[in-house]
């Protein structure tokens, strides 16, 4: 096992993510300065598609890391029968669920159950249509729509807060069952589609549009929302959430309503606005 590993299981990692979060908050010039670039210089950041270029004009490091994009740097394909890329990132996974089971490269898996911790969701994607999608560290971490939908209800689950990287996920195989996350369900042309944010190790928190900013890291119970009364509208590719440090994004949707483009594997780049599939 390697130490990476090890570290996983050892770290305090919600104690951890909680000191990043004020340490990503702070507005001390000097030091978010000092963060900030050392960031840009490991990561090797580009910023010429970034609203505000200069990274150093941004008040703290978590408004950097959220930064807006200029108008039309991430055009949303005109095919209306399109399911687009909610995020810039890279292809984890994307097929169908197979009798309610996700299963990874390595033949290992997590249920449904375990990743919706409710059964009745679980049960309305048994053989869904789904995508994973990994956001690294050097990518824009606002979160966009993949279809236009009108949002149902949200569930907040306490969980761990292991690495999402590659590296890690392919070692503890239900990273994304354990881990804390936020599961977003909208009413689409398509049926029920539900839309997960997956925290992870020094995230400090998951933001939504209609919700504000959720901090999973200090709660500590299962939380259910309904919205299903009011009438939260978002067309497709319209800004959704966005993360704090971090993370994935799980896609489901309903059964034979999905057709992926078959150029797309393990590993592939994305851009947010990107055609995924067609309905």
């Amino acid at each position: 096992m390697s130490l990476n590993l090890v570290l996983q299981y050892l770290l305090p990692k919600h104690i951890l993510s909680r000191l990043v979060a004020k340490i990503a908050n702070c507005r001390i010039s000097l030091i978010k300065n000092f963060i900030i670039s050392q960031y840009c210089k490991f990561y090797n950041i580009d910023m010429s598609d970034a609203l505000e270029a200069n990274p150093l004009n941004y008040p703290t490091f978590n408004d950097f890391f959220t930064r807006a994009l200029q108008p039309n740097t991430r055009p949303t394909t005109s095919e209306q029968k399109a399911i687009v890329s909610p995020v810039d990132g890279k292809i984890w996974q994307i097929g169908k669920i197979d009798a309610g089971q996700l299963i990874n490269a390595k033949g290992k898996g997590y249920t449904l159950e375990q990743l919706f911790a409710d059964n009745k969701d679980a049960a309305r994607f048994h053989n869904a249509n789904f995508a994973v999608l990994y956001l690294a560290p050097y990518n824009y971490h606002r979160i966009h729509m993949p279809i236009e939908g009108k949002l149902r209800s949200m569930r907040y689950i306490p969980g761990k807060l292991f690495s999402v990287n590659p590296n890690i996920v392919n070692h503890i195989h239900d990273v994304f069952a354990k881990n804390e996350r936020v599961v977003a369900m909208f009413d689409t042309a398509l049926g029920q589609v539900a839309i997960i944010l997956v925290g992870a190790m020094i995230v400090g928190s998951i933001e939504t549009k209609w919700a504000g900013e959720i901090t999973p890291n200090k709660q500590t119970d299962l939380t259910n929302w309904d919205y299903s009364k009011e009438n939260i509208m978002f067309e497709r590719g319209m800004e959704m959430g966005s993360f704090k440090l971090g993370s994935t994004v799980i896609l489901l949707f309903p059964e034979k309503t999905v057709n992926w483009d078959a150029t797309l594997q393990q590993n592939t780049p994305i851009k947010m606005g990107q055609r995924l599939g067609e309905m």
